[in-house]
C-alpha cells in the first residue's frame, strides 16, 4: 500500500507565487540602502506589453502615462478649459498644445549652470525674478507660513532631500513640522522624519484604475476607508533626528465629504474629539491647534475622501515632500484645479519644487524634446492650480548605466538635463541642474562608492547621506539666489 502524499503541492505552489509576487513589488534597493538590489522574478515569466512600458536598466520602467502622453501629440486636439466640479476625466495632456503661449517670444538664452562655484538657479523667467513669491515669504516668515512643496518621484521618496532641505530652512527662518504626509505607508519605517502607522485605508493615484480625476490634488494620491475596513485610522508621531520635527503647532486633515458624518482626531494622549461634519462638495478642513508631539485621525465612512495631513506651525517654513513613485511628472497635468483653489483656502504655496526625469529616460532614447513640451504644459497647469507659487524645475540626477561589467553614467543623461532646461527656457520658470550639482559625468559611480554611500548600488537613488549632500548644494544655490 502506497503511503499518501504529504502536503498539498498545489497549494505550496499558489502561495510559493503569492511569496515571489509580493517580494517582487518591494523596493528592496531603497529599503536595504542599494545592499540588495530590486528585482521581479514574474517578469520572466509574463511578458511586459510593449505598449504599456518600456523597460530600461536599473529596473526602472518608463512612465506609461507618459508614453500615453507622447502617442497622443499628434492624435489629440486641445480640451476646452471648463469643467463639472467632479468631472473624473480631466484634459489629457498633449504636446501639440504645450508650446503654443510660449514659442510667440523668443526663448531665453541658457545660462552657464556653474558661477563661482555654486550650482546656480537659472531663472528664465520674463523679469528675471523667479522666485521672488517665496523670497518674499520668507521675509515674512516670522509673522507667516512660507509654504515650499517639492513633488517628484522615486528619487526622494522616504523624505529623501527633502528632509535636509526642510531643516535648513527651518534653522534658519523658524518653523517646525514634517509639513504633508499621507494617509498610509506601505513603509512607514523607511521615512525617518516621521513615525507614521495606520490601517484600514485604500489608496489611490493620479494612475489607478478607478481614481476618481476630481480628488487629485498636488500629491496625485488621495484615501478613502477599505471596504472590509470598521474604520480607517492614522497617527503621526514627531521625531528628534532631525532639527524642528519632535513637535508642532497645527495639524490640519483636509478631506471631502459629500454628506454629512462625524470624523475623529487626537493629539498627543488626549481624549478623541468628535468632529461633527455637514456634507458639501468642497474640500474641508479639521484644524487642532496647540503644541503637539503627535496627532491621529480616524473614520468610518466610506464617503469621506481623504487628501491628506498637514502638520505645521503658524509662521517660519513648511517644507512638503509629495513623491509618486514610477512617475514621470505627466500626471500633474491631471490635478483638478477646482480642488485646487479649494484647498489653498487652507494649504497654499509660495514655492512649487518639481523632481522628476528618471523614469522618462531609456538607453535607448536619444531625443527627449516630446517630454519638454509635456513639461511645458505641466508647468502651465501648476501656475493655474496655485497661481501665488514660483515654479522650480530640478533637473535630473545622475544616473548608471551598467555595460558588461562596467558601471558608466547613462549616456542619455546629458539629453535628459538638456530638455528639462529646455521646458524651463520655454515655461520661463527658474531651473536647476541637479547633475552638475553631483558632479556631472560619472557623479553617480562616486557617490555610490563613499563611505557611507551616498548612493545607492542601483546607481540611481539617493541614500539619506546622498540626500543630505544634494541638500547642502541646493541650499547653497537657492540662499544664493534670493539673496542676490
Amino acid at each position: 500500500m502506497n503511503a499518501e502524499p504529504k502536503g498539498k503541492p498545489w497549494l505550496i505552489i499558489c502561495t510559493a507565487i503569492v511569496i515571489v509576487a509580493a517580494v517582487s513589488q518591494l523596493p528592496l534597493s531603497r529599503i536595504s540602502g542599494g545592499k540588495l538590489n530590486d528585482f521581479n522574478l514574474l517578469s520572466d515569466i509574463f511578458p511586459e506589453n510593449d505598449t504599456a512600458t518600456v523597460a530600461t536598466d536599473n529596473n526602472l520602467l518608463v512612465d506609461k502615462e507618459l508614453i500615453e502622453a507622447i502617442k497622443e501629440e499628434t492624435t489629440t486636439t486641445p480640451q476646452p478649459a471648463a469643467r463639472q466640479r467632479h468631472d473624473d476625466t480631466p484634459p489629457a495632456t498633449t504636446a501639440r498644445d504645450t508650446v503654443d503661449a510660449v514659442e510667440e517670444r523668443p526663448l531665453p538664452e541658457a545660462i552657464s549652470p556653474r558661477h563661482n562655484g555654486i550650482v546656480v538657479m537659472e531663472d528664465y523667467s520674463p523679469d528675471g525674478n523667479g522666485l521672488a513669491r517665496i523670497k518674499a515669504a520668507l521675509e515674512a516668515s516670522g509673522e507667516r507660513l512660507a509654504r515650499i512643496a517639492i513633488v517628484g518621484d522615486s528619487y526622494i521618496e522616504g523624505d529623501i532631500f527633502t528632509q535636509n532641505v526642510r531643516e535648513h530652512l527651518q534653522d534658519r527662518y523658524g518653523g517646525g513640522g514634517v509639513g504633508y504626509v499621507n494617509m498610509y505607508s506601505e513603509f512607514p519605517g523607511f521615512r525617518r522624519s516621521v513615525r507614521q502607522s495606520g490601517s484600514g485605508w485604500t489608496t489611490y493615484n493620479a494612475s489607478t484604475k478607478g481614481r476618481r480625476g476630481a480628488y487629485l490634488s498636488l500629491s496625485e494620491q488621495y484615501s478613502v476607508k477599505s471596504q472590509d475596513a470598521a474604520a480607517a485610522k492614522a497617527t503621526y508621531k514627531g521625531v528628534n533626528k532631525y532639527n524642528n520635527l519632535g513637535s508642532w503647532g497645527v495639524s490640519r486633515f483636509l478631506f471631502v465629504s459629500p454628506q454629512s458624518c462625524f470624523i475623529r482626531t487626537k493629539s498627543t494622549d488626549d481624549e478623541w474629539e468628535i468632529h461633527e461634519i455637514t456634507g458639501s462638495p468642497e474640500a474641508q478642513c479639521i484644524e487642532v491647534s496647540g503644541a503637539t508631539p503627535a496627532f491621529s485621525v480616524s473614520l468610518t465612512d466610506p464617503n469621506v475622501t481623504a487628501l491628506g495631513v498637514w502638520l505645521d506651525e503658524h509662521c517660519g517654513v513648511s517644507v512638503d515632500c509629495m513623491s509618486s513613485r514610477g512617475f514621470s511628472g505627466v500626471t500633474l497635468s491631471k490635478v483638478s484645479e477646482t480642488l485646487s483653489s479649494e484647498m489653498r483656502r487652507y494649504v497654499d504655496y509660495d514655492l512649487i519644487v518639481l523632481e522628476f526625469g528618471i523614469n522618462a529616460m531609456s538607453a535607448s532614447q536619444r531625443d527627449y524634446s516630446a517630454y519638454s513640451n509635456i513639461m511645458v504644459k505641466v508647468i502651465g497647469h501648476m501656475r493655474r492650480c496655485y497661481p501665488d507659487a514660483d515654479i522650480l524645475l530640478m533637473g535630473v540626477g545622475d544616473r548608471g548605466q551598467k555595460t558588461g561589467s562596467e558601471v558608466r553614467s547613462m549616456p542619455v543623461a546629458a539629453a535628459m538635463v538638456e530638455a528639462q532646461r529646455n521646458a524651463a527656457r520655454k515655461a520661463g520658470c527658474v531651473f536647476w541642474d541637479t547633475r552638475e550639482a553631483m558632479g556631472g559625468e560619472g557623479a553617480i559611480i562616486k557617490w555610490a562608492s563613499q563611505q557611507p554611500p551616498l548612493a545607492n548600488k542601483d546607481y540611481v537613488h539617493l541614500s539619506h547621506s546622498g540626500g543630505a549632500r544634494l541638500a547642502d548644494e541646493f541650499i547653497k544655490s537657492f540662499f544664493n539666489a534670493i539673496e542676490n
